[in-house]
């Protein structure tokens, strides 16, 4: 693997479709130290302190498979009102099939085909592609957690108040030149 994929996808757990039982299985992830600290350098954190997926991955007719489970995450930010360092609990749930490139393709184009009309609003999201005979839970955990943080933190009871002051009637773009009308006068 190189660099540059560790920067893109920081935690992997690649799961080979073709090796997926008929009646699914389980995964439990944790990141490790080393994988935390690439998340939090990628999303731009103070830290990531903890990472955890547990993941059902059950095969579907064509080729889909269903990945359902629970992300977990404790993040470190900054407040964006008192500077101060804070920590934020994220959990998020998912729930998403995976089709065949092709097959994952050709749906997203009949989607975007049918919103440029009178798209029937019970037309789901299309799956997303399985890529070389990969579904990478490590990264499916990561964009989830990544999605779900706050781009703007606050600490509890963080409330901005902006400052507030009177405008001086002497300052104003014309000030100078009174100044200098005054300064005639006074000769």
């Amino acid at each position: 693997m190189s660099r540059s994929d560790t920067e893109r996808d920081p935690w992997r757990a690649p799961v080979f479709v073709a090796q997926i039982p008929d009646g699914g299985l389980h995964r439990e992830l944790e990141a490790s130290v080393a994988e935390r600290q690439a998340m939090a350098e990628v999303a731009g954190l103070r830290e990531v302190l903890s990472a955890q997926a547990s993941f059902d991955v059950v095969p579907k007719s064509g080729g889909r498979v269903q990945v359902t489970g629970l992300v977990r995450g404790r993040i470190g930010q900054t407040c964006v009102v008192t500077l101060d360092p804070i920590e934020s609990e994220i959990e998020e749930e998912v729930d998403l099939m995976f089709a065949p490139e092709a097959e994952a393709r050709r749906l997203a184009d009949l989607i975007e085909e049918g919103q440029d009309g009178d798209a029937p609003p019970e037309i789901a999201d299309p799956p997303e592609p399985i890529t070389g005979g990969i579904i990478d839970l490590g990264r499916l955990a990561t964009d989830v957690l990544f999605l779900a943080i706050d781009p703007y933190p606050r600490k509890e009871g963080a409330v901005f108040e902006a400052e507030v002051t009177a405008p001086d009637p002497e300052d104003h773009p014309f000030a100078v030149l009174k100044a200098l009308q005054d300064k005639k006068k006074g000769q």
